[in-house]
């Protein structure tokens, strides 16, 4: 049979229209593969993990078909359940495809230590920038008598007598005791207040 009569027989046009036939269920078969593959118009909201325990809100994550990823714990903050959410991206109410990751930062379990610097022999003028600083809190303040007014002499916790070096819980509250600036000058108070001028001048 020659190639002109064979491309009008009715073999030929069988033949060919089931290689059509193929491709399409081919070609249809591909893209439902895809639109599974890349869960094509899914999309979940993402729910509102603030607060909630880190364990509870990997649960939830999971359960929706999505991913929790811990970015960081952040400092402590008392208004919130320890362990708890305090950061999410995507945020709450955003819509997401299936196994989009959730980046999360999560509340410490406690306040951080704080080394204590040197405050005694140092006015309290000096001192309170960085005792702010450090996130501590001031307490009461008494006085004692002092030939220096409002010098540091003691430092407290809690009745408890501090030094350079020991460290506290960020948010403590310290108490201190200041020179009262009315003792009477004598020798020996001079050599006191020398000796004190020399200390501030060596920590300043």
């Amino acid at each position: 049979m020659s190639l002109p009569k064979f491309l009008t027989s009715k073999t030929f046009v069988i033949q060919l229209a089931i290689a059509f036939g193929i491709i399409i269920v081919m070609v249809f078969a591909l893209m439902k593969f895809l639109s599974v593959k890349t869960h094509h118009g899914e999309e979940i909201k993402v729910p509102d993990l603030s607060k909630m325990q880190i364990k509870i809100a990997d649960e939830r994550i999971k359960e929706l078909g999505l991913e929790l990823i811990l970015l960081d714990t952040v400092d402590f903050k008392k208004d919130l359940p320890p362990f708890s959410v305090v950061e999410q991206d995507p945020k709450a109410g955003n819509t997401v495809k299936s196994g989009r990751k959730i980046y999360v930062k999560v509340n410490a379990g406690e306040f951080m230590d704080v080394t204590l610097p040197v405050m005694k022999n140092k006015t309290y003028r000096q001192i309170s920038a960085n005792i702010k600083s450090l996130g501590l809190v001031e307490g009461t303040i008494t006085y004692k008598p002092h030939i220096a007014k409002d010098i540091v002499i003691q430092v407290l916790q809690n009745g408890k007598k501090l030094d350079a070096g020991d460290k506290v819980k960020k948010n403590s509250k310290l108490d201190f005791i200041l020179g009262d600036g009315k003792e009477m000058f004598s020798e020996s108070s001079f050599d006191e207040e020398q000796n004190t001028n020399e200390v501030n001048e060596n920590n300043d």
